[in-house]
């Protein structure tokens, strides 16, 4: 397992130590145990690779990411290779499709980390971050005109956010990212996507059952949006 504090070096020399920890190599094992016909395409690592690149760069989309790996050489020979913009569109689909290994890969690097920081996960913090939908979420076309049939991310809805610093509060479209994050280290233990309408609280009893499937913590903090029973109960040991 990669060492818990950012290492020196490029992100390229981190993506290829993460891609190197027998958690993760185990993933690209086991999803290329699932490549049983049609041709072969990109190597599993490669592309695995670019979702960790994006993530460590922090890009928006998938044609950023493409074009960032084919332009940077010390970053392509890291992951092994240059997939395309449609391999790494094909793959994230596929890795929604089998969630279920990215959730043990998960588990096998939170129990890492708890083996080098026995601390991880002891505190935890929850909150959601909004994630705003590139798309347009109008429900009408044009002003006292007729409704919007058709949405280029139907999936994402209207929701609430708060001010953060010169930014205003107020509504937005798109998603909110709910996690569950150890106090103490600063790691995320457990995370939902869902959209932008689905409250906070509606979310903590199934990021606290996920995280007590990996670790028991001992304290939980949250903000008034989670001051309800339904969270003080699943709260309770």
């Amino acid at each position: 397992m990669v060492g818990p504090k950012v290492p020196s070096g490029s992100v390229a020399n981190q993506i290829a130590g993460l891609l190197d920890s027998p958690e993760i190599a185990a993933l690209v094992a086991e999803l290329e145990t699932l490549r049983w016909t049609g041709r072969k395409g990109y190597p599993i690592r490669s592309l695995i690779g670019a979702c960790l690149a994006k993530s460590l760069y922090a890009i928006p989309t998938w044609s950023r990411t493409a074009a960032l790996i084919a332009e940077h050489r010390t970053l392509a020979d890291a992951i092994g290779g240059t997939p395309s913009v449609y391999a790494l569109y094909r793959f994230s689909t596929k890795l929604r499709a089998h969630k279920a290994l990215l959730d043990a890969c998960l588990s096998r690097v939170v129990e890492s980390l708890r083996a080098e920081l026995p601390e991880h996960g002891g505190a935890l913090a929850i909150d959601a971050s909004d994630l705003p939908a590139y798309a347009n979420g109008q429900r009408f076309l044009t002003k006292n005109g007729p409704e919007r049939e058709r949405y280029s991310d139907p999936d994402a809805s209207w929701g609430h956010r708060s001010a953060v610093s010169t930014r205003k509060g107020g509504g937005f479209y798109g998603y909110k990212l709910h996690a569950a994050v150890c106090a103490r280290t600063d790691l995320p233990v457990a995370w939902r996507v869902e959209t932008a309408r689905k409250h906070e609280s509606s979310i903590a009893d199934d990021l606290l059952q996920c995280v007590r499937e990996r670790i028991q913590p001992e304290t939980v903090a949250l903000d008034k949006g989670y001051d309800v029973n339904p969270v003080y109960e699943a709260c309770a040991p």
